[in-house]
């Protein structure tokens, strides 16, 4: 059953757009999106799944009814689906059929734009509902077939466009991570996060571009992402080491809270049960939403307490925060 927070934003993507009047302009309807993109980066999912229905209506009309704007216009469409799926895609299996049909139609607004950057931000995401279809081998074929399509274009697009290829590249690695551990899959992996920090080197810096957070600090937390997926704790804690700390709180609460999430599993995964307890606290205090409104996180936590004998009055509140018995 797909979240309360997540129940409108499905509904309006199966309903025909009725609303009486013309959509607002192009510039509004983009500060509308920076309001909801800044709202994801902040992990406030319930003030996104309040937001986005209008948003998605207001931008299938504007992209409908385009005259000289017509390319802008579904550019933008592309874009708030784009989020859509993002949001739909952070609850997992259960709301997996609807993340891939929003992608899919991010990816065909983004096609009838012409632009490279929209194109390829989409297809990252028809990559991640690929691999949450459990189809991660063709997840990692259609990532890096974008990026290689798209390269030329993408690198000629300056910050914005290198943003747009390291993600594809760190969307593949992950796809990746998501087939049966072999030799061959480990350093598949490996081979796209190089990929992936060899881009973000022509970058030269962390930035922000369309709210990727991409740069070499990203591609950072995807190594350790990687490893960790690869049941390898104690070379991603490794990596971690690696990190600096002023970088990784220059990045996105979200972004912030997944690195810990994913340190505590890797902390779990080499029996550091307290101060796997400890990050999966940090990221809660961080951001709620992340934590508590996650079930794969949720059942981390599950993990978590079923693997230390006698759980700290913190853990066991945050079990409780989450309906989970401590």
């Amino acid at each position: 059953m797909p979240p309360v927070e997540a129940l409108a934003v499905i509904d309006v993507l199966y309903h025909n757009d009725d609303e009486d009047g013309d959509p607002p302009p192009l510039a509004e309807l983009r500060r509308r999106l920076t309001y909801c993109c800044e709202a994801f980066q902040a992990c406030h999912y319930g003030a996104l799944g309040r937001d986005l229905p209008a948003l998605i209506v207001r931008s299938r009309q504007s992209a409908a009814r385009a005259g000289a704007e017509a390319s802008e216009a579904h550019a933008l469409l592309s874009r708030v689906l784009q989020l859509t799926a993002s949001f739909l895609h952070k609850y997992g299996p259960a709301t997996a059929v609807q993340a891939a049909v929003v992608a899919d139609r991010a990816l065909a607004a983004a096609e009838r734009s012409g632009d490279a950057v929209a194109i390829g931000s989409a297809s990252r995401r028809v990559a991640k509902s690929l691999t949450y279809q459990q189809q991660p081998r063709a997840a990692v074929d259609f990532a890096i077939g974008a990026a290689r399509r798209l390269s030329t274009e993408l690198e000629a697009s300056g910050p914005l466009g290198l943003s747009t290829l390291g993600m594809l590249y760190l969307s593949a690695a992950v796809a990746a991570a998501s087939l049966d551990r072999s030799t061959a899959a480990v350093r598949q992996a490996s081979e796209h996060v190089d990929q992936a920090a060899e881009v973000a080197d022509q970058q030269g810096a962390d930035l922000d571009e369309d709210y990727t957070m991409f740069g070499p600090t990203n591609v950072g937390l995807h190594r350790v992402d990687v490893l960790t997926r690869f049941e390898d704790g104690w070379s991603a804690i490794e990596a971690a080491d690696g990190l600096e700390g002023e970088a990784l709180h220059g990045l996105s609460k979200e972004r912030q809270a997944q690195h810990l999430i994913t340190m505590a599993r890797a902390q779990l995964l080499t029996r550091r049960k307290e101060t796997a307890a400890d990050s999966l606290i940090e990221a809660a205090r961080l951001t709620p939403e992340e934590v508590i409104g996650r079930q794969s996180t949720v059942d981390l936590v599950a993990d978590v307490v079923g693997a230390t004998p006698v759980p700290g009055g913190d853990l066991r509140r945050l079990a409780a925060r989450c309906g989970l018995p401590a």
